[in-house]
């Protein structure tokens, strides 16, 4: 499964700060067997995330794009909008999972605004921007996004259900 990771953060893009969450999720995807081909941090833009989520899905043509920061309800907090922008198809269970997850332990999670989306055959899932709420997000979904891979590249025959 080949990844990009995308971090979308004004003060990080500036060097104002350091982005923690890009590092943490690409080794939480490496350490899932992703090959990560690239981890960039774009600046709250609603123009530059978009389009290269487009370069990404389309002339990358990476397996999926996993985003950090940006989901809340700040004024520059647009990377669901440039995600909802590109996709193809949204993929709601992803965010409704993730808030779901978060809501047992804050009910700020609510709060969060990400979104999955397909772009071609490219899954793009928009985590929260804090390293912690990032972690817990993409630990919850983590282990349905191979299977959601093979679907997109019509690898897979069933959605791999026991029982009833």
């Amino acid at each position: 499964m080949r990844v990009a990771v995308v971090v979308a953060s004004d003060r990080a893009a500036r060097g104002e700060r350091e982005d923690r969450s890009g590092p943490m999720v690409r080794k939480m995807l490496e350490d899932a067997g992703a090959e990560v081909v690239c981890c960039e941090v774009l600046p709250d833009d609603l123009e530059s995330i978009a389009e290269r989520l487009v370069e990404l899905a389309d002339e990358l043509r990476v397996d999926m794009v996993v985003t950090t920061g940006g989901t809340g309800l700040g004024p520059r907090d647009v990377t669901p909008e440039a995600t909802l922008r590109v996709a193809h198809r949204q993929v709601p269970g992803i965010a409704e999972h993730m808030r779901m997850m978060g809501l047992r332990r804050t009910p700020h999670a609510m709060l969060s605004r990400g979104t999955a989306g397909v772009r071609g055959r490219t899954l793009i899932v928009n985590l929260p921007g804090s390293p912690a709420a990032a972690a817990e997000c993409l630990e919850a979904v983590l282990p349905a996004l191979p299977h959601a891979v093979q679907v997109l590249r019509g690898e897979a025959a069933d959605c791999g259900r026991t029982g009833p």
